[in-house]
């Protein structure tokens, strides 16, 4: 299940808390399936994340997944819990923000001092102090990786996966 899809690296994420919550877009272009199905899904179900990734200028993609991907209610702030990483990416960007509450540029749960990630990136996300994994940002989305420091994405996909 497709539950996170950026296209075009536009502001199309610069969304509100509420707007997370319920979700927008739609599977032919830029979509955020909602933070309260997202949550409910890995709450209920036994799912994998997947992330495929589209290196901007090129025909290259990558790949990282997690065994383990859990939300946590509104409740807890969509609480992100990810373990079990493998990926061709070569770094774990995503375990970076184990553990943190989804941040958007009405609601600040990142723990950057004297300012908000996802207001800088112009998208809401499980940030951490800002992000190594920025799928929803503006104009230079990554997932940071040791081998290059970052692949700069021109697409990216999130899906839950059935274990």
């Amino acid at each position: 299940m497709l539950i996170q899809q950026n296209v075009d690296g536009s502001s199309f994420f610069n969304r509100n808390w509420a707007e997370f919550k319920v979700g927008f877009g739609d599977t032919s272009g830029n979509l955020w399936l909602g933070n309260d199905l997202i949550s409910q899904l890995s709450l209920t179900g036994n799912y994998k994340l997947r992330f495929d990734l589209q290196k901007i200028g090129t025909n290259d993609w990558y790949w990282a997944e997690y065994t383990t991907f859990t939300v946590l209610d509104e409740a807890s702030n969509y609480r992100l819990q990810v373990a079990g990483y493998s990926s061709d990416t070569g770094y774990d960007a995503l375990g970076y923000s184990n553990g943190m509450m989804f941040t958007t540029h009405d609601r600040d749960n990142d723990q950057r001092s004297g300012s908000n990630c996802a207001q800088e990136n112009q998208g809401g996300f499980w940030y951490l102090n800002c992000a190594y994994s920025s799928v929803t940002a503006a104009r230079s989305s990554t997932f940071d990786d040791f081998r290059w420091y970052s692949i700069d994405l021109q697409t990216s996909r999130m899906w839950l996966i059935c274990q």
